[in-house]
């Protein structure tokens, strides 16, 4: 997919491969765990090893099922990954003997109640970009710039859609019953796969709609996208670099109530702040629509499939975000902290203007 960035300088060249070494990744717990109660609260370093097959080792180890064993989310196979995992706190003899070249247990602790996907608050990154020379270390210093204060968009990363990157294809047939999938998880996975597709079409479309805006004239762009002399007038005059339109669902950031964007100075102010967001569509049943001339944008990307549908940040504010260049190894490294769901490699591809799959 051909897709539009963000950010207005020149693609960068860098050399970038997720490996443990380059690519490190720390799970920001949602809570603070209360240091009593009957599960044994573990955080785990594990390096080549996805969270599954984390869970599958220890749940041998241990002789029990794997659904015993709690985790937030799951975590990159090629990085090296840090994140908590909970057990009852009866295995904790056993676990202190527990050895395997790939996973070191860091630290432990108690809480009250098993950890369960989606209780985490975000992730940590530390990323490594080689063959860097002073010119694109340059310009990667003006785009984190860029990206700290303002933000950036909320991508599906390339590793949502498959080795082949064709999940969406399968996920489409079978959300529309033209092809069957028995296993629960393998189908929900699939159509999410093709939710995610046309939410980035449309995300890239809403990018495409900014650029434009940013560089024509009103009386240029009324033909060429179909939108009121006034409502281009209202697009241009906004600060952001994304630009809301009429209709456009918002969130309270980073989680909280959608409402209506009725273009007042205060909704803008708002998402200035980053105290709210813009969402949009992963289509399905349930899904809260947009209206008006976002709602015209939004209709060439929704569909009508056999699955519940619900609304995700268009665009996300990263923190923490810092540089540093190593001229002599031409190398330049960064830290970062996204919200749950995001990509870093997303962030990557938006330095770079490019995509970063190998």
């Amino acid at each position: 997919m051909d897709r539009f960035y963000s950010l207005d300088h020149s693609s960068i060249d860098f050399h970038f491969k997720q490996t443990p070494r380059d690519f490190v990744v720390e799970e920001i717990p949602l809570y603070e765990f209360s240091g009593e109660g009957e599960h044994l609260i573990l955080f785990v370093r594990k390096k080549e090893l996805s969270t599954l097959e984390l869970v599958s080792i220890i749940s041998k180890y241990l002789g029990i099922q794997q659904k015993e064993i709690g985790y937030a989310g799951l975590k990159d196979k090629h990085a090296m990954t840090k994140q908590y995992i909970s057990l009852h706190k009866k295995h904790e003899e056993k676990m202190n003997a527990f050895e395997h070249e790939g996973i070191k247990i860091l630290s432990k602790t108690y809480h009250n109640n098993k950890i369960r996907i989606g209780h985490l608050n975000g992730n940590r990154f530390f990323i490594k970009l080689k063959k860097v020379n002073p010119t694109s270390a340059k310009k990667i210093d003006e785009a984190l710039k860029n990206i700290a204060k303002f933000g950036m968009p909320n991508f599906f990363g390339y590793q949502r859609f498959g080795t082949d990157g064709n999940n969406h294809i399968d996920g489409e047939k079978i959300a529309k019953g033209e092809k069957k999938e028995r296993n629960p998880k393998v189908k929900k996975f699939l159509i999410s796969a093709y939710q995610s597709h046309l939410f980035n079409l449309w995300l890239s479309r809403r990018l495409e709609i900014n650029t434009l805006v940013q560089k024509f004239e009103v009386n240029e762009l009324e033909p060429l996208l179909n939108i009121s002399k006034d409502e281009l007038t209202k697009m241009k005059a906004q600060k952001h670099p994304f630009k809301l339109i009429s209709g456009d669902i918002m969130e309270h950031y980073p989680y909280g109530r959608l409402f209506d964007f009725e273009g007042t100075e205060h909704d803008l102010n708002r998402f200035n702040e980053k105290d709210i967001s813009v969402t949009g569509l992963l289509c399905g049943k349930k899904a809260k629509l947009s209206s008006d001339v976002a709602r015209v944008i939004e209709k060439e990307f929704d569909d009508e499939i056999n699955a519940d549908g619900t609304r995700r940040y268009a665009w996300v504010y990263p923190e923490g975000v810092e540089g540093r260049y190593k001229n002599e190894e031409a190398q330049y490294e960064l830290n970062f902290s996204l919200p749950k769901g995001s990509y870093a490699t997303v962030l990557i591809e938006e330095i770079a203007k490019r995509e970063i799959r190998e």
